[in-house]
């Protein structure tokens, strides 16, 4: 999955010459935390977010009347606070790859930038959430179930084939990273509902063929209201 595919393109972005104030201004009424901070030429050149806003305004309990604060909120410059050199990401790279690196760094967006530095997107957390509803399926129901199975060439093959010849349509597989030496690895694999006594030829199958290590089902209605 790219990240072109799940970046927001429309990016709201500041200059560094600009005050904090219009920063928590622009983040505020654009519902958003973060501001790519970019020169005249639309190059990056750092980041901004709430908590920096946060970090540099005057405590509560200031005793700055509200002229002086005000005098000192709007001439704190986003170059002041901005965090230079940011984490980033190029569109061509993979959504999983934003993942890790929101995770390793515990931030909860990049700016995508092209070969020229330039901003062309910003990929946040709430487009890792949707990209991974949308390629599962769970927002149109279905069942899913865990197996643990080989973790040799062709170990996928049997349980793919057990589901084919009972009629099941699969929705997604997913399956979890294990080095090649370790010989079992867990599959989440989701299919479409069927009628319930196919349900359950399918579940005592699984049961009695592989090591089956849950099944459940999703419901659509509360998931899509």
């Amino acid at each position: 999955m790219l990240i072109s595919d799940w970046m927001t393109v429309e990016v709201i972005s500041i200059t560094p010459d600009r005050s904090m104030m219009k920063a928590s201004k622009l983040m505020k009424d654009n519902d958003i935390n973060r501001l790519p901070v970019v020169d005249e030429n639309g190059t990056l050149v750092g980041i901004v977010t709430d908590h920096d806003i946060k970090e540099a305004s005057p405590s509560k309990a200031t005793t700055l009347d509200m002229h002086e604060l005000y005098y000192l909120l709007s001439e704190i410059k986003v170059k002041d606070i901005m965090t230079k050199n940011p984490v980033t990401i190029k569109p061509h790279e993979t959504i999983e790859k934003a993942a890790a690196l929101m995770m390793e760094k515990d931030i909860g967006g990049l700016p995508v930038v092209d070969e020229a530095h330039k901003v062309v997107g910003v990929i946040t957390d709430k487009d890792v959430f949707k990209a991974l509803i949308q390629t599962t399926g769970v927002l149109h129901g279905g069942v899913q179930f865990g197996l643990r199975l080989s973790n040799k060439p062709g170990g996928l093959v049997p349980a793919l084939d057990f589901l084919k010849d009972n009629g099941a349509r699969l929705m997604s597989i997913l399956t979890t990273y294990e080095p090649s030496d370790v010989e079992m690895r867990k599959v989440f694999i989701r299919i479409k509902d069927m009628d319930k006594p196919s349900l359950n030829k399918i579940k005592e199958g699984l049961e009695q063929r592989f090591e089956l290590l849950y099944w459940t089902r999703d419901t659509v209605n509360p998931l899509v209201s």
